[in-house]
C-alpha cells in the first residue's frame, strides 16, 4: 500500500485573503515527504513564533480548563484569548459533525491539549521534542497544511479553534524549527531525528476474507479481526522487542493505530523500522486466489505463539462468525490451499453434493475426509497446510509502509473522525476483547453530555471532558502519559549519574 501521508485528496487551497496562513498546497496523491519536499506547504512565520524565542514558563503554558491535578500548575491560571473561550452552544440531533461551531468547542472544551503536549514533549518543561514537532492540518476545505509547530500547548489549541481543522496529523521532530526550514542555507540540515515507532491496521485489508461487512462499514463481528491484530501485534513488540509504551488508538471507523513511544523506539533510523516492519508482515500477495503463507518450518516462535493467540478466534470469528467457504468460489480457494490432489478431488466430490454445508462442516470435513485413505500426502503436510490456513484468515494484515518511515505523519489521537464523528480513542488493551467501535462517543454526544451534566453545588470546577463518556478514554491517556514521563525522568536520572561516574 502507498505511503499515507494525506488521506484528503482533491484538496483546495486555502484563500489567503481569508486566512492568516499562506502556501497551502493540494495533495491530490499520498507522496514521500522526502521525494516530494517541494510540493509541501510550509508554515508561515507567524507572531506566534516570538513566543518560540523567549523563555516559556510551564505555568503559562496552559489555560485553566485544561488543569488536572497529576501535574498541578503552581501559578495563578492566566485566562486565554476571547477567541477561544467557550460558547454557549445548543447541540441537537440534527447537528452535522462538520459543523464549525460543533468543531469550535470540540477544540475548546474537550480536545486534551495538556496531556497531548506532556506525551509529545516528553517531559514536564518544554523541549524540541514538542516545538521541533510537525504537525499537519487537514482544513475545512480539504486543504492539507504541512509543518506547522508549536512552542506550547496553548498555541496549538489557539490554532485549531482559528482554523477548525477537520483532524490534525502527528509527524517527526525535525533538528530544527519546521517553520523555519526554508531560511536554511543546506536542505540536508532540516532532517528529521525522532518518531513514534507506529502501525496501522484498516479493515480494508480484510475485505477478502469478511462476509459480514464490505468498504467503510464495520460491525461487532468484523472488528474482531481488528482484535486479533491488536492481541498478536502487541504482544511481539512488548515481549519479542522489549518495547513498554505501546499506545492504541481507535481510528475513528474501521480500524487501530498503534505509537510505541519508548525513547529507543523513537529513536529507530528507517533501517531498523523497516526491519521491525518486516519482522510482523506475513501475508505476500494480493487476493489473487494464490497462497499468501508461505513460512519455514519449524515454525518462528512469534508465528508459533500467534498460532496459539488465534486459534480460538478462527473457530468463533471466521468458521461460525463469517463463514468464508459458504460460496463456491470461496471453497475453491481453500482447496487451493491444500497441497493433496487426492484429498482436493475428494473434498470438491463431498462439497457437490451438499452445497449448503457451512464453512465450520466444510473445515472438519478436511480431516475426516484424510482419515478415510483420500490422502496422497503425510498427515505433517496436512498439518501444515492448515496452519498456514490459519494464518492467513487470522493473522493481522499491516498497512507496512506506514511503520517503515522516521518522516511519515499519523493522524492524532482524540481528533473526530469526520465520517462518523467519533472520537479516536485510546484501547485498553488489557480489555481490548471488550472494545465497541460503535459504543465510541460522537463528538456531538459529547456535547450534549456537557449540557446534560449537572454537578453538585459547591463543587469544585471540573474539566469539560469529565462531565462526558471520554472521561475514562481521558484518564487512560493520562496514565499512559505520566507512566511514559516517570520512566523518561528515570532514564535521565541514570544518564546523569553514568556520566558523573568516576573511571579507573
Amino acid at each position: 500500500m502507498p505511503l499515507s501521508m494525506s488521506r484528503s485528496p482533491g484538496a483546495t487551497p486555502v484563500d489567503d485573503s481569508s486566512r492568516t496562513i499562506s502556501q497551502v498546497s493540494t495533495l491530490k496523491s499520498e507522496p514521500d515527504t522526502q521525494s516530494q519536499d517541494l510540493s509541501m506547504a510550509d508554515a508561515p512565520a507567524s507572531s506566534d513564533e516570538e513566543a518560540a524565542k523567549t523563555k516559556v514558563n510551564l505555568e503559562d503554558l496552559f489555560d485553566d480548563e485544561d488543569s488536572d491535578n497529576e501535574f498541578p500548575s503552581s501559578a495563578p491560571q492566566i485566562k486565554s484569548e476571547e477567541a477561544s473561550q467557550p460558547i454557549p452552544l445548543k447541540i441537537t440531533s440534527k447537528s452535522a459533525y462538520s459543523d464549525p461551531e460543533i468543531m469550535r468547542a470540540f477544540y475548546q472544551r474537550l480536545f486534551p491539549f495538556r496531556h497531548l503536549f506532556q506525551w509529545l514533549n516528553h517531559s514536564p518543561t518544554p523541549s524540541n521534542d514538542f516545538a521541533h514537532r510537525e504537525f499537519a492540518f487537514t482544513l475545512p476545505n480539504d486543504a492539507y497544511l504541512r509543518y506547522q509547530s508549536f512552542p506550547t500547548a496553548d498555541l496549538l489549541r489557539k490554532q485549531c479553534i482559528a482554523q477548525l481543522p477537520s483532524r490534525f496529523e502527528i509527524g517527526p521532530v525535525y533538528s530544527t524549527n519546521p517553520r523555519d526550514r526554508k531560511t536554511l542555507r543546506k536542505a540536508s540540515a532540516f532532517r528529521p531525528l525522532s518518531k513514534e515507532l507506529v502501525f496501522d491496521i484498516d479493515m480494508t485489508d480484510y475485505d477478502d476474507i469478511r462476509t459480514c461487512c464490505t468498504g467503510a462499514s464495520i460491525c461487532e463481528k468484523c472488528w474482531s479481526f481488528i482484535t486479533m491484530a491488536i492481541k498478536v501485534i502487541d504482544v511481539a513488540l512488548r515481549d519479542d522487542l522489549g518495547f513498554k509504551h505501546i499506545l492504541w488508538v481507535y481510528s475513528g471507523r474501521r480500524g487501530a493505530h498503534a505509537w510505541v513511544c519508548d525513547k529507543r523506539a523513537r529513536e529507530l533510523d528507517d533501517s531498523r523500522r523497516r526491519s521491525i516492519a518486516g519482522y510482523l508482515e506475513l501475508l505476500k500477495g494480493g487476493d489473487q486466489g494464490g497462497k499468501r503463507v508461505n513460512v519455514r518450518r519449524p515454525l518462528h516462535p512469534h508465528l508459533d505463539r500467534s498460532l496459539d493467540i488465534l486459534k480460538e478466534h478462527f473457530q468463533t470469528t471466521i468458521l461460525r462468525e463469517q463463514d468464508p467457504w459458504a460460496e463456491d468460489a470461496k471453497a475453491a480457494h481453500l482447496l487451493n490451499l491444500l497441497p493433496d490432489k487426492t484429498l482436493r478431488d475428494a473434498l470438491q466430490k463431498k462439497w457437490d453434493s451438499a452445497p449448503e454445508r457451512p464453512s465450520a462442516a466444510k473445515w472438519a470435513d478436511i480431516d475426516a475426509v484424510a482419515k478415510s485413505g483420500s490422502l496422497s500426502k503425510s498427515s505433517r503436510d496436512l498439518l501444515e497446510a492448515k496452519q498456514d490456513i490459519v494464518l492467513e484468515y487470522t493473522y493481522p494484515r499491516l498497512d507496512a509502509e506506514v511503520s517503515k518511515k522516521l518522516n511519515h505523519l499519523l493522524k492524532s489521537p482524540f481528533v473526530v473522525h469526520p465520517g462518523t464523528g467519533r472520537v479516536c480513542v485510546p484501547i485498553d488493551t488489557r480489555r481490548v476483547e471488550e472494545f465497541d467501535p460503535l459504543g465510541v462517543p460522537t463528538v456531538t454526544q459529547l456535547l450534549q453530555e456537557i449540557d446534560e451534566w449537572r454537578g453538585e453545588e459547591g463543587e469544585k470546577k471540573v474539566p469539560d471532558w469529565d462531565k462526558t463518556s471520554l472521561k475514562p478514554y481521558v484518564d487512560f491517556f493520562r496514565g499512559f502519559v505520566a507512566s511514559l514521563l516517570r520512566d523518561e525522568k528515570g532514564a535521565v536520572k541514570r544518564e546523569r549519574e553514568d556520566g558523573d561516574a568516576m573511571e579507573f
